[in-house]
């Protein structure tokens, strides 16, 4: 039975902690999945959905990136238990109507939370609000495209930021860089830039692609899988079921993590006997609980130690051929990896010299070998070179370009891998420019633009008169916010294209609207063609359909093309050399576009119509060759960095809990880890609490501390966290984000990729007192 919106918020005064859990999934993720849907879409609807979610013809979870099989039998339930909470988001029957918003001004708006936002249900028409309102109110489409295009006229293009999130589907991102760079800015913020920036930074330069080298069957095949700054039991759970498959073919998996976490230690498939009756499938033969940012001197350390096996063992361990044939920089990393200080390996990791070696001794007898990683190591001042060792060890070993071996980024968003794809990102190269003004008779910009920080810094500086976000929660999902949505109050416009409320909707521009769209799971049949689909790119670079069959909930409801075509209609008139129409009444008429401009598209709309879709070219797994500058994959060298607290001081980590997708909250219950009912808490290690002179329970306010290039220091501050007891690593600390980002400073970022130090904040405790 359908459940109301709620109307309470949440209460951290019923903040619950139990002990953490050991296992991951199980029947409880299943009746917690059909609970949530039913709450909130009943039963017909929710049934509906799970039978199409990750079907052949069905829809795209717009939850996670991982990929489906495209040479097995997919199940039934080809989902997760955070999938359904996704879908049954996005399925609800709970509807924000004008009625809502004339209820409930922005100044209690903006004292809820998201988890309060977010489960009021889906925005049902657009609405507006203008210098001096109150409250939003309606305004119809027409009104809308003129109101917004106007403001987009009357400033200049540098002015104006477009940024998007990884729920927007291939032709959706295809027409929503065309619309930015028509206007003449490559200002294209996206989520990318906070997670998996330092991914590409450093793969593209070594490899030749900023993308994964591995499918989903080379999981399955592998000899050993890393599983590195990541937890598949919350961020993607059907990882588990192929690190299951890669355990029963023998194969063996490492965890690599500060925080002890249920998916990595055991998983019950509860599609399976033995996950609902049995004892289920241990995932990791190894745990290695390492600290915050310590990641880098392990995989200097395993350098060290397989260059060292290579010696004792010669031609047993390393590569030599494909080394000489597809690699430059090799003598001087194994100059580098020659010798090793031990004393600050183990501090820098927190991880012992017979640990370590344990894991070398594994990395040398594995003839395939996978190493995947997710935000743990993206988001911290040496992100790109600690990623660049990871790129180091798999040449060592000739792990490209066969089976069961390669890089495995895990991208987290449905679609960010496809948004970049198609030409969303600040820094365009110039082959891409050129083929779309050769397509549209246009001359695209070419000045790069802001990335999501860069953006942060131009509201700082009130130069963004004009912000449209593409899906999404800008002010909730970057750093430093407390300056980010005061800049945000502070521009012209702000347009939201979204399904459901948000924190960015409620520290809005002067003038903002929110556009309301159809979801994944709506059925798109309001065109001259008749009913459309359109497309995504999984985590290892797999292209499929994706259509909806749902009734939306409202008949106000617009598609993302066909807002984007109609604001771009308004904004640059009819004479403009795009024609945005045809692309708005038939998304064919965009995938024949995208076949003549993207690479790897070719044939578009014949190719996605075929059971599978089709697999985007990757050399370095494909033909085992490298498009860098020289042709050769790179061995590259870094020195030692790790994270050092001062006395008094942690490092913290910001975490998803297990009942949230990003900044959507779904409920209060991170049940692996045995917290509920609150969300301002931060995970200390019992003997950091002892030393800092703290308890379990206490209440305290979270000061950050940040020293700039140009040596002075600034902090940041968070009110009323509770501290509970939790076996993190030593010296770190853990707090759920969008609750922890304004304890990030905006300068606080992995260097060249410029991604927020979101695992790399240096914070004391000082006992609460309410201000």
């Amino acid at each position: 039975m359908t459940r109301p919106a709620p109307t309470e918020d949440i209460n951290e005064d019923d903040l619950e902690v139990r002990a953490p859990k050991k296992a991951a999934a199980g029947v409880k993720a299943v009746t917690v999945a059909l609970e949530r849907g039913i709450a909130q879409a009943g039963v017909a609807r929710t049934v509906r959905s799970m039978l199409r979610v990750n079907q052949h013809n069905g829809f795209d979870c717009p939850g996670c990136a991982w990929p489906e099989s495209i040479t097995g039998k997919r199940s039934p339930a080809e989902f997760c238990e955070n999938g359904a909470k996704a879908i049954a988001e996005e399925n609800t029957t709970r509807t924000v109507t004008p009625e809502f918003w004339a209820a409930h001004s922005i100044a209690e708006l903006e004292t809820r939370t998201d988890h309060w936002l977010g489960n009021q249900g889906r925005i049902t028409e657009p609405v507006v609000i203008r210098p001096g309102d109150t409250h939003y109110s309606p305004i119809s489409w027409t009104d809308a495209f003129e109101l917004a295009a106007g403001h987009i006229r009357a400033t200049t293009p540098e002015r104006c930021v477009f940024y998007t999130s990884g729920r927007t589907a291939n032709e959706t991102a295809f027409m929503y860089q065309l619309f930015a760079r028509s206007v003449g800015t490559n200002n294209l913020p996206d989520c990318s830039n906070m997670c998996h920036e330092s991914s590409g930074s450093a793969m593209n330069p070594t490899i030749g692609i900023g993308k994964g080298t591995v499918s989903l069957e080379d999981i399955h095949e592998a000899e050993l899988v890393f599983v590195v700054g990541q937890n598949p039991g919350t961020n993607h759970p059907r990882m588990l079921s192929a690190l299951r498959d890669c355990k029963n073919n023998g194969g063996k998996v490492v965890g690599v993590n500060p925080l002890p976490e249920a998916g990595l230690m055991n998983f019950k498939d509860p599609q399976s006997l033995t996950g609902v009756a049995g004892h289920g499938t241990t995932i990791a033969d190894e745990y290695l609980q390492i600290k915050v940012g310590g990641d880098l001197a392990l995989f200097q350390a395993l350098g060290h130690l397989l260059l060292e096996a290579e010696k004792e063992n010669p031609g047993t361990v390393v590569d030599h051929a494909f080394i000489q044939a597809q690699t430059q920089g090799f003598e001087e990393y194994v100059s580098a990896r020659s010798t090793l200080d031990w004393a600050e390996t183990e501090k820098a990791s927190g991880l012992g010299k017979d640990e370590i070696t344990r894991i070398a001794g594994m990395m040398a007898a594995s003839k395939a070998t996978i190493i995947c990683w997710a935000l743990g190591l993206t988001q911290q001042p040496h992100s790109v070179d600690t990623l660049r060792e990871i790129i180091n060890l798999l040449l060592l070993q000739g792990n490209f370009g066969k089976r069961g071996a390669g890089a495995c980024p895990v991208r987290g968003h449905s679609n960010v891998q496809g948004d970049r794809t198609m030409g969303i990102w600040e820094k365009p190269k110039e082959a891409l420019l050129a083929a779309l003004d050769k397509e549209f008779g246009i001359s695209t910009p070419r000045e790069h633009g802001y990335d999501s920080t860069e953006a942060l810094q131009a509201f700082e500086l009130d130069n963004v008169d004009v912000f449209v976000g593409m899906g999404g929660n800008f002010a909730a999902a970057n750093s430093d916010t407390g300056p980010l949505e005061a800049g945000m109050k502070r521009a012209g416009l702000t347009v939201h294209i979204s399904t459901k409320p948000n924190r960015s909707h409620v520290v809005h521009g002067r003038t903002s609207l929110i556009l309301p769209t159809l979801g994944r799971t709506d059925t798109d049949d309001k065109h001259p063609g008749g009913r459309q689909f359109l497309s995504v790119e999984d985590s290892m670079s797999v292209v499929h359909s994706t259509q909806g069959r749902l009734q939306p909930v409202s008949d106000h409801l617009l598609s993302e093309p066909v807002i984007i075509a109609r604001l771009a209609q308004a904004t640059l008139g009819d004479d403009h050399a795009v024609d945005w129409r045809p692309m708005a009444a038939d998304y064919d008429v965009i995938r024949d576009h995208i076949s003549r401009v993207i690479p790897g598209f070719e044939d578009f709309n014949a190719r996605i119509r075929t059971k599978n879709g089709f697999v985007l070219p990757n050399p370095p797994r494909d033909t085992r060759t490298f498009a860098t500058a020289t042709g050769k994959a790179a061995f590259t060298v870094s020195p030692l960095e790790y994270l050092e607290p001062p006395a008094g001081h942690l490092i913290l980590q910001t975490i998803r809990s297990h009942d949230q997708y990003n900044t959507t909250v779904y409920g209060l219950d991170d049940r692996y880890r045995g917290i509920s009912e609150g969300r301002r808490v931060i995970l200390v290690h019992d003997d950091d609490l002892s030393e800092l002179g703290f308890k379990d329970r206490d209440l305290v306010d979270v000061i950050s501390t940040f020293r700039g290039a140009d040596g002075q220091s600034s902090e940041r501050r968070a009110d009323r966290f509770q501290l509970v007891a939790y076996p993190t690593a030593k010296g770190c600390a853990a707090a759920y984000f969008p609750e922890a980002n304004a304890l990030v400073h905006r300068e606080l970022v992995a260097r060249e990729s410029n991604t927020p130090g979101f695992k790399a904040m240096t914070i004391r405790f000082v006992k609460h007192s309410p201000r």
